[in-house]
């Protein structure tokens, strides 16, 4: 069985690319470990809003402050682990 959270990745990386309209990105071309922000993919401060509004409409998750969307926004992997995280506790 396959981690939830690599599942989340490869279901981020999709969102991702869709959410920003990088038409020529590929889910490879995104690396989970990788800085999210400011690295290879050129993601900057505006298309992080549009990431947190997706992030909002679909997991139901709020990124409400600029510290907490630090930490989230490390890498791919950061923000899968913080929306399995917050997602599990939503349902318990």
């Amino acid at each position: 069985m396959e981690d939830p959270v690599n599942i989340l990745i490869k279901e981020l990386k999709i969102k991702i690319i869709h959410t920003l309209n990088f038409e020529d990105i590929t889910p490879d071309d995104i690396v989970e470990d990788h800085p999210l922000v400011g690295g290879e993919l050129g993601i900057d401060s505006i298309d992080v809003l549009e990431l947190v509004m997706m992030i909002d409409k679909d997991y139901g998750i709020k990124i409400d402050n600029k510290e907490l969307g630090e930490k989230v926004f490390v890498s791919l992997t950061s923000l899968a682990r913080f929306i399995y995280e917050n997602s599990r506790s939503v349902g318990n």
